[in-house]
């Protein structure tokens, strides 16, 4: 199961990429990338010994996938425009907030295991339905403008697998929580690749360059071949 981690480490590095190449974030969203930040912080709640015992998969993968997405929104940060990054910093804050008062809510309000896994197990399910929600976003993008421009192939292929290997964990384990959002989202991003495949002729190349001919000019007091000059003896 190390292969979820791999699919954090490369959910979103060839946007990353185009973003530091260009120094601009152009038309990339961030939401996709601080639904998943607030996953990610979710699930690490969720797999703490004294929410949900013997869940250190969950903990270990989630916690490395925070760190690597806090990494990807302050890249997205830096070459934001200001507007976008006040936005940024709102929802980075109503997130940060959000999860303390869970936390707190949890240690406070339940006093058993099973409690808090319900409790945090719901909010998992919510909020990680919402995180690949946060893909249709993308997907209405590429319907309206019939390009997959700011859909990487490798983005969608990855968010795929990602669902799918959870999924696969959750029925191994037969946990309700992580099935129901990661089963979701395993056909959200199937439904990316489809599209994909639908619209990738319609998208425009920005590297495409235009072969031009210049025409030829002749001027017309040019002199004659030296094979066709006759010498008269």
């Amino acid at each position: 199961m190390l292969f979820p981690l791999a699919c954090f480490c490369l959910h979103y590095e060839p946007t990353f990429i185009t973003i530091v190449k260009k120094r601009a974030v152009e038309d990339f969203s961030p939401v996709p990338y601080l639904a998943t930040l607030l996953n990610c912080m979710l699930w690490v709640v969720y797999g703490v010994p004294f929410v949900h015992p013997n869940s250190m998969l969950v903990l270990t993968i989630n916690g490395i996938g925070f760190f690597i997405e806090a990494l990807y929104i302050g890249i997205f940060f830096a070459f934001a425009p200001r507007r976008l990054r006040l936005k940024i910093l709102s929802i980075l804050a109503t997130e940060l907030l959000f999860v303390g008062v869970v936390l707190g809510g949890v240690l406070g309000g339940a006093h058993t295991h099973d409690k808090r896994t319900q409790i945090v197990g719901i909010l998992c399910v919510i909020f990680g339905t919402a995180m690949y929600a946060s893909l249709l976003s993308i997907m209405k993008m590429v319907v309206q403008t019939k390009s997959v421009k700011y859909m990487p192939f490798f983005l969608s292929f990855v968010s795929f697998l990602n669902g799918a290997c959870w999924t696969a964990y959750s029925l191994l384990r037969f946990d309700l929580y992580i099935l129901i959002p990661n089963g979701l989202g395993a056909l959200l991003a199937a439904a990316q690749l489809i599209l994909y495949f639908i619209y990738y002729r319609t998208t425009p190349k920005d590297d495409t360059k235009q072969n031009l001919e210049l025409p030829q000019i002749v001027p017309t007091n040019a002199p004659e071949p030296l094979s066709s000059l006759t010498i008269d003896k």
